[in-house]
């Protein structure tokens, strides 16, 4: 459990992490809070946004209208997008119990209006208009949220999941037993943040696509070096031995808990 919240901290938690309780009052989110949170005794939502509105943990969610297979579809052309045309770092893959999840951690936190604006194009430049599959994500869903794994009120489970494995959650994206830390650990240990140089980057070929004009600042910064996206590494049509065959490489004994179809 040690592991699984140093590398939560490495990617999404700001070093003076606060969270909200159900009646809406924040408390400082020390390793116990965050550990009964883990293990399904208590669960709380995490506040994303700092006390200086600042942002380094971007959350995409794909629910609400249409079937699970195009909110699975939409996630994906996000995720390979976010790597192939704007050379970022992939993304954590994550099912929250409802929907399915992207998260974007920042090696450098953002101001809110700024993650709000990159979240926005990501959706109008890389998701047609007609398929309204990516739930609403209003400027509070950016604020806050569960972290996984987590116990949801409906009794099952959030938790990260290898990309491959989405098609299969497509009907009920969750879990019906706890995630172990391990599994989750190996999901989240090869995520690299990305970069200051990489997000205004970024965030500058998307003004691009919008048409929009590009500020100075932006314009001069020397594009960040591509990265070779790792081989596999959202595959919409991930067979079971690929998948058992990734987690054996990072010693991890698969436990399938989801009935597959």
């Amino acid at each position: 459990m040690h592991k699984l919240i140093s590398e939560l901290h490495r990617l999404y938690l700001f070093d003076e992490q606060r969270y909200l309780e159900a009646d809406g009052c924040s408390h400082a989110l020390t390793p116990a809070v965050l550990a009964r949170h883990l293990s399904g005794e208590h669960t709380v939502a995490v506040k994303l946004v700092s006390d200086s509105g600042l942002v380094r943990a971007l959350v995409m969610e794909f629910g609400g209208k249409g079937g699970g297979e195009a909110h699975w579809a939409a996630l994906c052309t996000i995720a390979n997008a976010l790597q192939h045309e704007l050379d970022l770092p992939a993304p954590a893959v994550s099912i929250s119990g409802t929907a399915f999840q992207l998260w974007l951690s920042l090696a450098t936190p953002v101001p809110l209006v700024q993650a709000q604006q990159f979240v926005q194009l990501l959706r109008s430049t890389f998701l047609p208009a007609s398929t309204d599959v990516l739930a609403v994500a209003p400027p509070a869903y950016l604020e806050q949220a569960q972290l996984p794994p987590c116990l949801q009120s409906s009794g099952k489970w959030a938790a990260f999941i290898h990309p491959g494995m989405g098609a299969a959650f497509a009907d009920e994206p969750g879990l019906d037993m706890p995630p172990t830390p391990a599994a989750q650990l190996g999901f989240l240990e090869s995520l690299r943040s990305i970069a200051p140089a990489q997000f205004v980057q970024a965030l500058a070929k998307l003004n691009q696509h919008a048409g929009l004009a590009t500020e100075p600042a932006a314009a001069a910064v020397a594009p960040a070096p591509v990265r070779a996206a790792p081989e596999g590494l959202l595959l919409q049509d991930a067979t079971l031995d690929d998948i058992v065959r990734w987690l054996h490489a990072r010693n991890i004994e698969p436990t399938f808990r989801h009935h597959l179809p």
